[in-house]
């Protein structure tokens, strides 16, 4: 049975020009797909300079947000849309802005009790000059997704001591670049969804790279990370999980579904546990993690779809929603 009305036109937004391209065609190939499935009416939108002109041209009922990266998920087309009058999936303009950028949603999130860890914005003349920290240490861009752009600075790393002008590396495609210590352990993370009762986790997974570190390559090549979930780790650090998740979800504003991403040093205990960062628009790809959490937790993906769909026209009739005039 479906969760949305009769007769409903969706509008699936996905592809653009970012990094994330590719996985974005994925996600929203995938969406649309499903939607179909249940019999709505579905237009396929990959987003270029007239985007706008489409989106009215095509007049849905809703959008479905399937874009990832900057301009699709910072805020960009979320102000696009309110000013359309569209109603639309996932979170609204404020909280894209925040949570595309990984220095404010640290300024966010750790006043509020969540552990992230600590760092600072260095420009790539500095990184030439000199190590910001102690090695290791990672650098990555303020406000990409999908690992886009990260590098672990070791010791026996080959950028060189200071990081060489010539090395291929996220400082010579970024002007400036976030500096973070390096935290030893397992990489963990934590899908939530909205429903009529509140955010809820749908659960923690981890990921175990057969080479190399999390990074983009190795989320959306089959094969090359091993996703268990759910996590072979102790209770209490699922449940801590879980809940700096949905205090992630409720802090930032983050509407439909969010995935909230860590390092966990299991050494340490629960005093090990950081947030990296929290996704406001999680992949959907048949590799993505917010679809096995929720296959897992009884949701197959078509109901996933329609739920974050219906989390969106709900909100609009509480005049809550964003995008709707």
């Amino acid at each position: 049975m479906s969760l949305l009305p009769a007769n409903i036109h969706i509008a699936v937004l996905m592809g653009g020009w970012a990094n994330e391209r590719e996985v974005s065609l994925m996600s929203g190939n995938g969406v649309a797909d499903a939607l179909e499935s249940r019999g709505h009416k579905v237009t396929r939108i990959d987003m270029d300079r007239q985007v706008a002109v489409r989106i009215a041209e095509a007049a849905p009922d809703v959008v479905f947000n399937a874009l990832h990266g900057v301009p699709g998920e910072d805020g960009t087309v979320q102000g696009m849309l309110d000013l359309m009058g569209v109603p639309y999936t996932h979170s609204g303009l404020a909280t894209s802005v925040i949570a595309i950028d990984k220095e404010l949603t640290k300024q966010a999130l750790v006043p509020n009790g969540i552990p992230m860890p600590g760092g600072r914005i260095v420009t790539r003349e500095e990184l030439y000059e000199g190590d910001p920290l102690p090695r290791p240490y990672v650098l990555k861009p303020v406000n990409e997704g999908s690992s886009v752009g990260v590098a672990i600075v070791t010791d026996e790393s080959n950028y060189g001591n200071p990081i060489a002008r010539d090395s291929a590396g996220p400082w010579q495609e970024f002007a400036e670049l976030l500096a973070e210590p390096f935290i030893r352990g397992r990489e963990l993370t934590t899908a939530v969804i909205d429903s009529a009762d509140g955010p809820k986790a749908l659960g923690v997974t981890e990921l175990i790279v057969k080479s190399g570190f999390y990074d983009y390559e190795n989320k959306y090549t089959d094969g090359k990370t091993e996703h268990v979930c759910p996590a072979l780790i102790p209770p209490e650090i699922a449940a801590l999980c879980e809940e700096y998740a949905i205090r992630a979800h409720q802090i930032l504003g983050c509407e439909g579904t969010s995935r909230t991403d860590y390092r966990w040093d299991d050494e340490r205990g629960e005093a090990g546990l950081f947030v990296l960062e929290t996704n406001t628009q999680p992949g959907m790809t048949p590799l993505s993690l917010v679809p096995e959490q929720a296959a897992h937790a009884g949701m197959d993906y078509a109901t996933l779809v329609e739920t974050i769909v219906a989390d969106a026209l709900n909100r609009v009739k509480k005049g809550t929603g964003h995008g709707a005039d």
